[in-house]
């Protein structure tokens, strides 16, 4: 029986979809609708939703979502794609969901629907969150739920919401999450308002998972951007650059010291303090991380991925790899065809 090891701070997010933690835990389910207007945002709908179906990707059932529309008909997003809700919004559906978001956009019209805005009041009163993209909050303002809130919409519409709801914070924000409303101005605003969402009921490991799978950059091995979501010193953030450019020869704890201009105490200090372990533990994963995305993801022999993550021998890595992953490197899962 191998004893597995546990990923450390922001690695254990970049492999969180292959540890296959606690696979028995009962899931708690949390059920999402977007209510899709006409001439929504479809880059700031898919943003969210992307964020939701990565999450289950992730650890599954986590959340479910069903697209609604204000008639049986079909709905013409801003880019003059045709979608199909699943069906038309209800009363007897808001009582199924734990949040509604309301997908607006710049070409939608902002005009007092009281059908909506009833509908919009039996939620809240019903505990469901509610939330707003691009000028969806104005819709929220309409119906009377932003008094008191602080909140985001796009520029173009903030004179208006403004308007509308006297009693509401108007910001200049990308997104603001305020209690139980959540409302963002743009699709990049969509993305992260729904991760702090999700960050909010689940753990950190989860969002920094996310942001691992849908915050790359295209490079020789579709690498994540290095340091992208580590929230550290600058002289830690170097040391981490530096361990991600030297895989293939890893550098002593020494040499690293040398380059960040400290002290190997005081470099071990800040990966305590920052990154909650130790210097070498970080490289370790960082390098047994990289090498399970170059056994996914590339058709090199097992031995050209020792070699180029800086691993002794087989042997090592095999052993390594077992300790985190539950397998050996031979087991692992190869998606290039």
């Amino acid at each position: 029986m191998i004893e597995r090891r546990q990923f450390s701070g922001g690695m254990k997010g970049k492999n969180l979809r292959y540890l296959n933690e606690n696979p028995d835990k009962p899931v708690q389910l949390t059920r999402t609708g977007f209510l899709l207007l006409e001439h929504f945002s479809l880059p700031a709908f898919t943003q969210a939703l992307d964020t939701l179906v990565t999450a289950n990707l992730l650890r599954p059932g986590l959340f479910s979502s069903r697209t609604f529309g204000l008639s049986e008909g079909e709905v013409v997003s801003d880019l003059g794609l045709i979608i199909r809700p699943d069906t038309r919004i209800d009363y007897s559906a808001i009582h199924d969901l734990d949040l509604l978001v309301v997908c607006g956009g710049y070409r939608t019209e902002l005009k007092v629907i009281d059908e909506l805005n009833s509908l919009l009041r039996t939620a809240s009163d019903h505990g469901v969150s509610l939330a707003g993209l691009w000028n969806g909050a104005w819709f929220l303002g309409s119906a009377g739920l932003l008094e008191g809130y602080r909140c985001a919409i796009h520029p173009e519409h903030r004179p208006a919401l403004a308007e509308i709801a006297k009693a509401a914070q108007v910001t200049s924000e990308p997104y603001v999450i305020d209690r139980n409303r959540l409302t963002a101005s743009s699709p990049s605003g969509a993305f992260h308002m729904a991760l702090d969402w999700i960050k909010g009921l689940h753990d950190k490991a989860l969002v920094e998972g996310i942001e691992d799978i849908l915050a790359f950059e295209e490079s020789r091995y579709r690498r994540i951007k290095p340091t992208e979501n580590i929230c550290v010193s600058a002289p830690l953030r170097e040391v981490v650059k530096l361990m991600h450019a030297n895989l293939e020869e890893p550098l002593e704890l020494e040499q690293l010291a040398v380059y960040a201009g400290r002290s190997r105490r005081q470099l071990e200090r800040l990966f305590k303090e920052q990154l909650g372990t130790t210097p070498q533990r970080y490289y370790m994963e960082l390098r047994i991380t990289e090498a399970r995305r170059l056994l996914q993801h590339t058709e090199l022999s097992q031995v050209d991925v020792l070699v180029a993550c800086g691993f002794v021998s087989p042997s090592h890595f095999s052993k390594c790899y077992s300790s985190y992953f539950g397998y050996r490197p031979s087991k692992e899962t190869r998606l290039v065809k």
